[in-house]
């Protein structure tokens, strides 16, 4: 069984809201982009991402005859792939709007998604929108910042938020949808029974370090409250960014997808 919740919220400095997300318990596809450019550009780069990667995990959805425009990975199951070239469509699609419309040039979006098909798991992720997993007490970041500041710090330090969000590089990007041709990651594994995963944007792991979430998601109560904990938590600490958080806490039992 799969649950989930997510909340966005425009934050106390920005008048708009360039993030979006999706959580689709039917196809078990779990999306959070953070959009960026002038005007109402990142609103719409991260809106197009998530609608396209959204539109492909459904049109391959249990299908046999299905061509993949982007080739296949043979070191990925069918999961991983159907992930990785929904992204690399998603990227088109942000790329073509932009090409077509002036007042969208340079706009781009990062995005983090979770595909889940009975216990399997598959990540993929551009940017540095973020997925963490908690079981057991223990959280456990996922992803890893397509930044300036985790490729300077390198290796295990670029897992270490405090360092990360004390960097001056920790805000610019090395890679997004719509920008150039992205550098997609795809990692997937078996899910453990009660695992919860967090995907969020930086609007809240900027200013929420990971003890704190880790106290967060293991707290008694339903999703909702949870994942409202979390936002307010980011809010409360002053993120001056769009904040978005999605949970998903998965089950053994009778999956979807």
């Amino acid at each position: 069984m799969i649950r989930s919740y997510g909340v966005s919220d425009s934050g106390a400095v920005r008048h708009k809201n360039e993030d979006c997300f999706v959580a689709d318990d039917r196809l078990s596809l779990f999306v959070v982009a953070d959009g960026m450019g002038g005007h109402a550009a990142g609103e719409v780069a991260s809106r197009l991402a998530v609608e396209s990667i959204v539109g492909f995990i459904d049109r391959s959805h249990e299908r046999d005859d299905l061509s993949w425009p982007c080739g296949l990975d043979p070191t990925l199951t069918q999961s991983g792939n159907r992930v990785r070239t929904a992204i690399q469509l998603a990227h088109r699609r942000v790329w073509q709007e932009a090409e077509d419309h002036v007042g969208f040039m340079g706009m781009g979006t990062t995005v983090v998604c979770a595909l889940i098909r009975e216990r399997h798991l598959a990540v993929g992720h551009v940017g540095d929108s973020r997925l963490y997993a908690f079981s057991k007490g223990v959280l456990k970041q996922q992803t890893r910042d397509d930044t300036w500041a985790a490729t300077l710090l390198g290796g295990e330090a670029a897992q270490d938020s405090a360092a990360l969000a004390a960097h001056p590089m920790r805000h610019v990007l090395t890679n997004a949808l719509g920008v150039k041709e992205p550098d997609v990651h795809v990692s997937e594994r078996e899910l453990l029974d009660g695992e919860i995963l967090l995907l969020c944007t930086d609007g809240v792991h900027n200013v929420v370090d990971t003890d704190t979430l880790a106290t967060l998601l293991s707290a008694d109560g339903d999703l909702q409250a949870i994942c409202d904990s979390v936002v307010a938590a980011a809010l409360e600490r002053g993120s001056r960014d769009n904040v978005t958080a999605l949970i998903v806490q998965y089950a053994e039992g009778n999956g979807h997808a």
